[in-house]
């Protein structure tokens, strides 16, 4: 196991957010390098497609692409976008190496029922793919606010202390509010 030190001056992650309009066959993907002091050190682009299983390949493509060895960890916002693409956050650890953390921010019991029903034909290696996650873990932020993790390669613990250190109000913590706001923007 990787663990991510949060004391490491240099520390940079590759925060990774979508965002797509109704009607969109792709949605958009954006990466943003930023270091622990908030600056951005960089900027990667991807898509995935809506309904599909390409998402992690996607994010995986956006690693590579950065050509980086600087990345001490990976964060994405939600690990189930684009409509039901799955993210396999053990595969994109294993791949890079590096620490993965998936973020929500609402309480949920389960998507199970909703896959079947946008995939009456072919909901079997979905929800397959969405058990293989880990359980959320909920936290609470320094600020006050609640969210929900999925980690590869490191405690919960080290991803609460991650964030609570890159969330300076709110309940997003600024890296993902950043790459977030770049995805709509694109």
């Amino acid at each position: 196991m990787n663990h991510i030190h949060i004391e490491k001056k240099g520390l940079r992650g590759l925060v990774i957010a979508e965002s797509f309009k109704q009607g969109d066959k792709k949605s958009k993907l954006a990466g943003v390098v930023m270091r622990r002091d908030f600056v951005i050190d960089g900027f990667v682009f991807g898509n995935c497609t809506i309904g599909g299983d390409d998402a992690t390949r996607s994010i995986l493509k956006m690693y590579s692409k950065l050509g980086r060895d600087d990345i001490s960890f990976i964060l994405i916002s939600g690990l189930i976008i684009a409509m039901y693409n799955i993210i396999d956050i053990a595969m994109i650890r294993k791949e890079t190496g590096l620490p993965v953390i998936g973020v929500t921010y609402d309480k949920s019991t389960g998507i199970e029922s909703a896959i079947k029903h946008h995939f009456p034909d072919s909901y079997e290696q979905k929800i397959e793919k969405y058990c293989k996650l880990s359980n959320r873990s909920k936290i609470k932020l320094h600020t006050g606010y609640d969210l929900y993790l999925r980690t590869e390669g490191c405690t919960t613990k080290e991803a609460q202390k991650l964030l609570d250190h890159f969330t300076l109000q709110g309940a997003i913590p600024e890296p993902l509010r950043v790459a977030q706001l770049l995805a709509k923007s694109i």
